[in-house]
């Protein structure tokens, strides 16, 4: 589980990379996108087979962007996580959030130990919605049952 502090420190950076954006404009990773930009985020798009995201530059690898990124949410399979996080250590990204709202989501454990093992502050899963300040009742409902079975992060 992750620490309500990790999430907070991750929260309060204002440049994120959105890794795995897709190219369908209604997907979840798109809306997440324009809410953090929305939000007042200056959320990078990333994408190997895109050039744009909501009329963005969409960048194909981490290394491309300029100025570079400290933060990294990931919304890819868990096997692209693995890969991406040994990037994120490369460029000294020091904070990753592998997105899970449900299933397996980007979260890999091996990545998660990867990133424990290069001082890497990860968050293994979550959804990024339900810690915005603000966000719809269903969000916070979710919040809210997470609290009251215990699961939500201390």
């Amino acid at each position: 589980m992750s620490s309500l502090s990790t999430i907070q420190d991750f929260l309060a950076q204002k440049r994120i990379a959105v890794v795995g954006v897709s190219h369908n404009p209604k997907d979840f990773s798109r809306l997440l996108l324009r809410t953090l930009r929305q939000r007042g985020y200056d959320a990078v798009a990333v994408n190997p087979q895109l050039s744009s995201a909501d009329d963005a530059p969409c960048y194909h690898a981490l290394a491309e962007i300029t100025p570079p990124v400290d933060t990294v949410l990931l919304m890819t399979k868990p096997e692209v996580a693995e890969k991406v996080v040994h990037e994120c250590a490369e460029l000294h990204i020091s904070r990753v959030w592998m997105h899970r709202a449900g299933g397996d989501g980007a979260v890999s454990p091996q990545a998660v130990e990867f990133c424990h093992d290069h001082g890497i502050a990860v968050i293994p899963g979550e959804c990024p919605y339900m810690f915005l300040k603000g966000e719809s009742w269903f969000h916070r409902l979710h919040g809210f049952v997470r609290k009251i079975t215990g699961t939500y992060p201390a």
